[in-house]
């Protein structure tokens, strides 16, 4: 798979994990065909705002940045970039402008629900209650 061809991937389904096992994706079995273990979650960037605004639900490692550079000896290294320092302002400006519930509508699947935690919950009824409710709603 090439660099462009994982880059629409990421883009097409937002949020994908690098190797570890979650609801959404894993890109390493989109290029290897097989699974390898990890930890690491790509977010596209589009999805940035949202995760800035439930910042307050992760650890700091959890939302620092990997950085891979490459040395002048060929090497591969891992810089990190703790959280917030790799957020830009424009991404910070657009977290204020966010609901949590509509930050947690776009992460839905990050976050493995199908709707927001803070939508309200539905007190069991009995069918005749909720057969009485909808009787009072016609007016018969």
């Amino acid at each position: 798979m090439s660099a462009d061809a994982a880059l629409a991937f990421i883009e097409a389904h937002g949020v994908v994990l690098v190797g570890a096992r979650g609801p959404v994706p894993r890109l390493v079995e989109a290029i290897a065909g097989e699974p390898i273990e990890g930890k690491v979650t790509v977010v596209h960037r589009r999805l940035w705002p949202a995760l800035v605004r439930l910042a307050h639900r992760f650890t700091p490692q959890q939302l620092a940045q990997i950085k891979q550079e490459h040395t002048d000896s060929g090497k591969h290294i891992n810089r990190i970039v703790d959280f917030p320092h790799w957020v830009p302002g424009s991404v910070r400006a657009a977290a204020r402008e966010l609901s949590d519930a509509e930050a947690e509508h776009i992460l839905a699947a990050m976050l493995g629900r199908d709707r927001p935690r803070t939508a309200a919950k539905k007190t069991p009824r009995s069918r005749a209650t909720a057969a009485a409710s909808r009787k009072r709603a016609r007016g018969t």
